[in-house]
Parts: C-alpha cells; structure tokens; sequence
C-alpha cells in the first residue's frame, strides 16, 4: 500500500484525459494519467481512427469499381479482410506509439490500471492510492444495447464490427446515426447487402433535415436500404444468421446485426456515486467550467452530457488544465463544436441548424441558402453531389454550415471559423477562395448569401 501525491489525478487516458495530462504538465503541474488499457482511449484503438480507416479502404474500392468512369482501366476483384485489417492496425499503431512517446516525454505519471475512486480526490489502483489536488474524471463511453437486447453471437457492437475478419453478405444495422451509416457506407462499399432500421422519422436525425434528405436519396442510390420511424421489437439468432422483428410486425433476414444505438457513459462501479459525486442517469453533470458538484473535481469527455466526440474531450481536457491553473479560459460553446460524419457522401455540420435558429430568433429573422455543388468545378471532377446550407441571422452573423458531399469533412475547418468568429456573409464573401477547391464551395454560398451570387442559381 502506498500513497502517491499530485498537482493532478486524471482517471482515463482517452482524448479528454491525456488532452488535460499534456496540458497540465505544459502549465508545470505534476499529474498522474490511470488507464486500465491502452492510452488513446476509443477514439484511437476502437473508435475514429480505425473506422476512418475502414472508410478509406472503402473509398478505395469504389474508385476502383467507378474507374472506368475517368478513363482508367482496372477491375475490382475482392476484399481481403485480413489486409485491410492490417492497414488499419498499422495506422492505429503508429498514432499510439506517437501518443505515448509524446506523453512519456512530460513530467506524466502513466498508471496502468483499473482505477476508481477511493476518496473525494483520489483513485485507488490496486494496493496504491493517487491523491491529487484536483481530480479528473475521464472515463469515456461504451456501445450502448436496447433493454433485453443481449450482445453476442451474430449481435455485435461496432467494437466487434471492426475485428471482422470477412466481409458478411448482408447486414442489418440497427441505429441510423453516426456510427450507423458509417459502418452502412463501408460494407456497402464492401459489397455487402445492408438495411438500416431507425426509430426516428430520418437517418442521421441530429443533422439540418435537408441533410438527412439529401444522404436518404444518396443511400437509395447506392443501393443501401433503410428503414425510417420503425421500431425495434426482437431479435432470434440460428446458425447461418439472424432474424430481427420490427413493432411493424415485419421480418428482415441477415448474417450480422449491427447495434448502433449510441454510447453511454462509463461510470458503473467506478466510485463517483460514493464519492458525492452529482450523477444524472450515469452521465456526470457539472457546470459551464466542468466542475462536479465536489470542488476540484472536474469531468470531461464523453460522460459529461452533450455531444460525444474526440474533438470536445481534447478541447475539455486542455479547459480544464488551463482552469486548475488558474488562466480562466473562455467557457467552451458547445453549437461551435464541428461535427463530421464519413460515411459517402460525407456529412459536416457546426452551428444551428434553421429549425433550432428559428426558434431562437424567431422565423423572421432568419434566413438560409443552399449552393448546390453541381456548381462546384472540383466537386464535378470527383463525381459528386451535395450542397452547403448556410444558416444566417438576418442583417447578423451565419448560425450554422451543413454541408454533404464526398470530402466535405475538410471543409469544416473554415466553416466552424465562420461561426464560433460570428462572421458576416459580407465578410466571408470578401475572402478570395482557391481555384478550383471544394473550398470555393463556401465562398460562393457566402456570395449568394450577400446578396452577390456568381456562379450560383439565386
């Protein structure tokens, strides 16, 4: 039994926890970072980084299969799992090596270890106690099932889904969000026959609904089915398949299902309840500074309630270091968080979208416009369709950018500027934009928007 004393104790070593570890340390802090597995968290070993991977191996495959298209002779012949799956541990472990030896040269204490809380402000990991002046909590998320849907067999979560070492012949996905279409979009690109069943009126239904629309008439195109405000009833399990009932009373036959119904937060059996922590349904609440209810205890990441992404645990971490250090930094605005969805065509969003704009200002004073990328030099030489949706309080800054198309992810970086840095129309459309780049996107939907269209139908 032994004690160990710190500036900072970190429990969780994902994007929000070592975001907090490399930033104390930075700011002169001692800290200690307990992880029971492998530092990088979901994110890197069983979240973004692989299922991107995934995504660009299927991106890979239909241009193989659409190069006839641009003039290039080629045949597409199979997937081969077993190498596919090679390229993707190969990348995740070269960012892991990175992130390690980046940790390794701070002033870090990397624990290895199942960790939980043994006091107010400290964590217990075997027979030793880490004590710290300030408490991090970090401990990420988990695939969540439906009550009395058991995973196991041929019912998987998507941490199963990316250890598949063949490709199934057909797939039913069960949950029509993020994770749903991504992995929607990679089997399809795979060759598999996939049909999305979702609860709610829309896929992806957290997004402006001209861009769910938009990615119903794209899935429809590419051969994906999908089943729109359907529920769920059951699932029966036999040797060669599964056999899932709808409350429809409608059957639908496949080798594999996919649960994707979102994350939970990790926190059972961790001590937070014990320790006083305020917990609202295993979500740890705190205010608009990630302080818990227990002063100097701090939660970032995916069990702090709102949007699950890396992005939002890295900015939380880095917060929270800068506020034990006393610097106060600007509270973090959770509607200028970017959001990307990689399935094909891609989805990127930041800011309001028209419904939550209107509601805010009120319909009058809001407006919107659509450029379409049919007008969009670079768009048309990758072959693809989608639109940017700006959202603008009138006479006022743009509220929100919702964008589809293939590879409008990359173009988020300047549309989250545009919003967190309440741009006007005006002042995006004086911005001179690369030709020809998708970028030009952006500055011809902010010409039209000021009222000076160019190579735009307004």
């Amino acid at each position: 039994m032994a004690d160990h004393n710190f500036d900072v104790v970190i429990l969780g070593g994902g994007s929000g926890g070592y975001a907090a570890a490399l930033r104390s340390a930075q700011l002169g802090k001692s800290v200690a970072l307990i992880e029971k597995y492998k530092l990088g968290g979901t994110c890197l070993h069983r979240g973004c980084i692989p299922t991107k991977a995934l995504l660009h191996s299927a991106e890979v495959a239909d241009s193989v299969k659409d190069a006839g298209h641009y003039g290039v002779n080629a045949t597409f012949g199979s997937i081969d799992m077993p190498a596919v799956n090679q390229y993707r541990d190969s990348i995740v472990d070269r960012l892991f090596k990175g992130l390690t030896g980046l940790v390794g040269s701070k002033n870090i204490t990397v624990v290895q270890g199942e960790g939980r809380l043994a006091g107010p402000k400290t964590v217990q990991v075997g027979g030793d106690y880490y004590n710290g002046q300030n408490l991090v909590l970090a401990s990420g998320s988990y695939s969540r099932s439906l009550p009395g849907l058991e995973i196991g067999g041929r019912v998987i979560t998507s941490e199963h889904a990316l250890q598949l070492n063949f490709v199934p012949n057909k797939v039913i996905v069960l949950g029509g969000g993020v994770i749903g279409v991504e992995f929607a979009s990679i089997w399809r690109s795979f060759g598999a026959e996939v049909t999305i069943v979702e609860g709610l009126p829309s896929l992806v239904p957290n997004e402006d609904p001209a861009v769910s629309k938009a990615l119903e008439r794209a899935f429809r195109k590419r051969g994906i089915d999908f089943k729109t405000g359907v529920r769920f009833s059951g699932v029966q399990q036999h040797e060669n398949g599964v056999v899932v009932s709808l409350e429809t009373g409608e059957t639908l036959e496949a080798e594999l299902m996919l649960v994707a119904v979102g994350r939970g937060p990790n926190t059972a059996g961790l001590g937070y309840e014990e320790q006083g922590i305020t917990m609202d349904r295993g979500y740890v609440l705190t205010n608009d500074r990630l302080q818990t209810n227990i002063p100097g205890v701090y939660a970032a990441g995916d069990i702090v309630p709102g949007l699950q992404l890396a992005h939002r645990g890295f900015q939380q971490g880095i917060f929270i270091a800068e506020e034990i250090a006393g610097l106060k930094p600007a509270v973090i605005d959770e509607n200028g968080i970017p959001k990307v969805t990689y399935c094909e065509p891609e989805i990127a969003s930041v800011g309001l979208t028209e419904a939550k704009a209107k509601e805010q200002y009120g319909a009058d004073n809001v407006s919107t416009y659509e450029y379409n990328l049919g007008g969009n030099g670079k768009s048309q030489i990758l072959g693809t369709a989608g639109f940017i949706k700006l959202v603008r309080k009138n006479n006022g800054p743009v509220l929100g950018v919702h964008m589809i198309g293939s590879r409008v992810g990359e173009q988020i970086g300047e549309a989250q500027l545009i919003v967190n840095w309440e741009a006007y129309p005006e002042d995006v459309a004086t911005l001179i934009h690369a030709h020809p780049t998708m970028n030009e996107a952006i500055g011809e939907a902010h010409l039209a928007l000021a009222g000076k269209p160019l190579h735009a139908h307004a």
